[in-house]
């Protein structure tokens, strides 16, 4: 009776709080019977191609460029482009090409021989030897040298690899996807990305689209996510309709990571069962620059500093912090305890003592 059972009520409608409930319940229904793979989740068009894409080129060992904006999933989908090859048994190795030095990127790749550098104490395996007849998923593929992107073509054409320090070539059998967030055809025309190895991963291009284009999926990812961060603690038992008009009408310039962040943060924060506007508007209605700058913030965090100032406020009357808070009593001791708090005036029980 999920699918319809906020459909035969009608005109008569039901209490807020029933209805709240009964649209979790049937999110969660839907989310655990939507076709998605590896954990890519929507129904949206623009999903639904990508998942079209992907049954298109099951066990084939075309080259796959990820194009999307940062927060999109690119590496979520370069994982169900794994998964649904003949390598999904093998491994899925992922680098991101802007996070490593240009200076060490070589060894990393390639690897290096002992005594090839000052340090090199030991013979050292890079990423393709560890993707071995698996995937190696090179992230932000744009950001990688010029000078570099001539080596990893040859390697890719020719399946073979020189270690640094060394004159012998090794043989490796590696599928490469790539991604990135450039405009890798613009950087051509710049000279910054080598035309030829241009070609030579967009044999297939996906791209991923930005959440403001996929709006459609917002409420299957919310399902999701608390399903992912389901805390014993404190249940989410509805989501309200003025919930839904906050972050149905934001933008999302973070993408699906900023919703995967607010929805932590909802849990950890809010103030009952059930999410509603107040939970929100310190993420939805800041900057950008607020929103990163929380985003990066740990969760034990945020929720310490929002517990001990529910215990300042109501000057250590942990019942009403409790209240407050929307968790059990029991809970507020065990997480003071996990915080090393414990005021004088505020009795501990002795179940957790």
């Amino acid at each position: 009776m999920v699918e319809g059972e906020l459909d035969q009520f009608g005109e008569y409608g039901l209490p807020e709080k029933t209805t709240q409930e009964l649209e979790l319940r049937r999110l969660r229904h839907v989310l655990d019977t939507t076709f998605f793979s590896g954990g890519m989740i929507g129904s949206s068009p623009a999903i639904t191609a990508i998942h079209e894409m992907l049954r298109r080129t099951v066990d084939r060992e075309f080259q796959v460029l990820i194009l999307g904006e940062t927060g999109t999933g690119k590496e979520l989908v370069a994982r169900c482009v794994h998964l649904s090859g003949k390598r999904k048994y093998r491994p899925f190795v992922a680098v991101d090409c802007s996070a490593i030095s240009h200076t060490l990127f070589e060894s990393e790749l390639f690897g290096y021989v002992k005594g090839a550098f000052t340090g090199a104490a030991q013979d050292h395996k890079g990423l393709f030897q560890a993707a071995e007849s698996g995937t190696l998923f090179l992230d932000e593929i744009g950001e990688l040298p010029r000078e570099l992107q001539a080596k990893l073509l040859r390697a890719i054409q020719e399946s073979e690899i020189r270690k640094v320090g060394s004159t012998e070539l090794l043989s490796v059998d590696v599928r490469i996807i790539a991604a990135t967030n450039r405009d890798l055809k613009q950087a051509v025309e710049k000279g910054e990305f080598r035309e030829d190895l241009y070609y030579r991963l967009n044999v297939v291009q996906i791209a991923v689209p930005p959440l403001r284009h996929r709006k459609l999926d917002i409420p299957l990812l919310v399902a999701a996510f608390l399903k992912k961060y389901d805390d014993p603690d404190r249940q989410i038992t509805g989501i309200g309709a003025d919930f839904w008009s906050g972050v149905m009408q934001h933008d999302w310039p973070g993408n699906v990571r900023e919703l995967e962040h607010l929805v932590q943060r909802c849990i950890v924060l809010g103030s009952g069962p059930t999410l509603h506007d107040e939970d929100h508007p310190r993420i939805l209605g800041r900057t950008g620059d607020m929103i990163e700058r929380r985003a990066a913030e740990p969760l034990a965090v945020l929720e310490k500093r929002t517990i001990l100032k529910a215990i300042s406020e109501t000057g250590g009357n942990t019942p009403a912090a409790a209240r407050i808070l929307g968790i059990g009593r029991t809970t507020l001791y065990r997480k003071l305890k996990r915080y090393k708090f414990n005021p004088p005036q505020m009795p501990v029980p002795s179940e957790i003592s």
